[in-house]
């Protein structure tokens, strides 16, 4: 994946060549690999990297990630959702349910790609380049220019059925880069669930519109193959009165980037992006988001808990940015972590960037231990040191995990929660 600033012209003609003959698609791509070609991938010399080190998701040999026994193909079962699977970043026809689903089309950019005309060609990187233009995101912009898989979906109406995105990991040094691209119409809704290991390592873009009062619920479960490294990012913008939310829950992982970045474009809409996490060990956990506030009376929660220790480190960087004519806006942000040790650390940098006077926006950071005299309290009545730190942990991380407005699905997550904290008494 290597690609320096120093590239001579003719690498970059051969790396060129190789985005050229791709359909719909080239205009963006070219554009993309030009980007990357400009600005190179991302060291911790870079502004957002700096708490970050990016050089497994750039070397080109690929770090071993062992695999696990079994699969977690069944993690959203209670909610019956339409199951889509990948294979180390290959779809698999044999695991996955039939695209029939009424209210929206599924396709593969694969078997798309090479077409001369798609409604896709408005939107595909289109996202992408606009989170470009406040902070440098090479991973992504490599990712455009080169992903051969990934799914299109065009949302009509009101989906009941969830879509499940399942990523399973067969291979020990599989590369994939994946590509999503998802069109919601007006007052149409859908709800995304990906669950999974992917891959030894990953790099996944999901560009995603949502049109006037249409709404986007998305819930992420990234896998327990402890051993991957990904880097996922999702770029979005939000018309009149459209609904935004993702959840995404890491219990594993040695070392995981989420960037998000969002443009709320239409008066009256909300974004809400939240996440929790519990580490252990050689975990590295980094969440980074970015949200434009570029309408009237628009709202905004970031809210991220991580639970670290046993020298386990976390990082939340997330920015709100308020535009002149963004007046009445509501913009909230919170991170906090849970330390268990000494030897865990979490590094926060929240930012305000507002230039609009009628606005109410806020933010804090927070890291800390258990409350003793809470430990206190419950081994007091019996129960035993150990399971009195879990409950306290996932009363911590409770904030977060509210932020899922399906009962069914909230009960998943605290479920996954609760036995991973129970593997690990």
């Amino acid at each position: 994946m290597e690609l320096s600033k120093h590239n001579n012209d003719a690498e970059l003609e051969i790396k060129k060549s190789t985005v050229l003959n791709s359909g719909w698609s080239a205009k963006a791509r070219i554009d993309a690999f030009e980007r990357l070609a400009k600005s190179g991938l991302p060291t911790v010399r870079d502004e957002y990297w700096k708490y970050t080190n990016p050089k497994t998701l750039t070397n080109k040999i690929v770090e071993k990630a062992s695999l696990l026994p079994e699969h977690e193909s069944d993690i959203f079962k209670s909610v019956s959702p339409l199951k889509i699977v990948f294979v180390d970043g290959k779809f698999s026809p044999e695991k996955s349910d039939e695209f029939i689903l009424s209210g929206l089309s599924i396709e593969r950019l694969d078997t798309i790609k090479k077409l001369d005309l798609h409604w896709a060609k408005e939107l595909y990187g289109r996202y992408e380049k606009l989170g470009q233009l406040s902070v440098s995101r090479p991973l992504a912009a490599y990712n455009t220019a080169y992903a051969n898989e990934g799914l299109i979906i065009h949302v009509t109406d009101r989906v009941e059925c969830p879509i499940n995105i399942i990523y399973e990991h067969e291979d020990e040094y599989s590369d994939v880069i994946l590509h999503h691209v998802i069109k919601i119409d007006s007052n149409a809704e859908l709800t995304l669930l990906e669950s999974g290991a992917a891959a030894a390592r990953l790099n996944q873009v999901l560009e995603v519109e949502v049109n006037e009062d249409a709404k986007f619920n998305h819930i992420r479960v990234l896998g327990r193959d402890h051993e991957r490294r990904a880097a996922t990012h999702i770029f979005g913008e939000l018309s009149r009165g459209s609904t935004l939310k993702s959840f995404t829950l890491t219990v594993n992982g040695i070392l995981t980037r989420n960037e998000c970045f969002l443009n709320i474009a239409g008066d009256d809409a909300m974004a809400h992006i939240s996440g929790a996490c519990v580490g252990d060990g050689d975990f590295h956990h980094d969440d980074t988001v970015f949200v434009t506030h570029d309408a009237v009376g628009s709202e905004s929660r970031q809210v991220f808990k991580k639970v670290l220790r046993n020298g386990a480190t976390g990082v939340f960087q997330g920015k709100i940015l308020v535009k002149p004519d963004a007046q009445k806006t509501d913009g909230y942000q919170i991170s906090q972590s849970l330390l268990l040790d000494e030897d865990s650390q979490f590094l926060a940098k929240p930012e305000l960037e507002i230039y609009a006077d009628d606005v109410a926006c806020s933010h804090g950071s927070t890291s800390g231990a258990i409350d003793e005299d809470a430990l206190f309290y419950l081994t007091s009545r019996g129960i035993s040191k150990p399971v009195a730190i879990d409950m306290l942990t996932m009363a911590f991380l409770a904030e977060a995990v509210d932020e899922i407005d399906n009962y069914n699905l909230k009960d998943v997550i605290l479920e996954l929660l609760s036995g991973w904290l129970e593997r690990r008494r």
